[in-house]
């Protein structure tokens, strides 16, 4: 059992709580962010048998095409920030000169710097929710953008 400041730090899972996430460079404040998916796609392969007597053919499992991205970002609605942030974005895609950005989701330690970081590279709005309205609530308004990109990259800070 660690019991030391820095074996702690270096054996103990980070909290989820503190992360920064950056669009363009710009820090956005987010409340969650899912989504964060490395996959790809897989082929089937089936090779009928030769010398080695077996009946039937061979299947094989092999990785193909890296798979898309599909990020959900959601944030508290701010008045002056979120059209600005979130809206003037997607609404690129109606005069078809969509822009797309690359983002950073950076997991912070207790002193503020960076541990990990995920980029996302050519990300660009599919989907922006309002929210959900009820009167009987006093919930905060929370918006959310869905994205779509080519990839995410993973990067540790030494």
């Amino acid at each position: 059992m660690a019991t030391q400041s820095a074996d702690i730090k270096a054996s103990y899972p980070l909290p989820v709580y503190n992360y920064k996430v950056e669009i363009d460079g710009v820090a956005v404040a987010f409340s969650e962010v899912s989504g964060l998916s490395i996959s790809h796609e897989t082929t089937t392969y089936k090779e009928s048998p030769t010398a080695s007597g077996q009946i039937g053919p061979t299947i094989l499992y092999m990785p193909a095409q890296r798979s898309g991205v599909n990020i959900t970002l959601r944030k508290g609605l701010v008045r002056g920030d979120s059209i600005a942030t979130l809206y003037s974005w997607i609404s690129t895609i109606r005069i078809n000169q969509i822009q797309k950005k690359d983002i950073y989701v950076r997991l912070m330690d207790e002193a503020g710097n960076a541990v990990v970081s995920w980029k996302v590279l050519n990300a660009f709005p599919t989907k922006l929710d309002a929210p959900s309205f009820d009167a009987n609530s006093n919930d905060v308004a929370v918006e959310s953008m869905e994205l779509m990109a080519d990839r995410v990259t993973i990067e540790e800070a030494s």
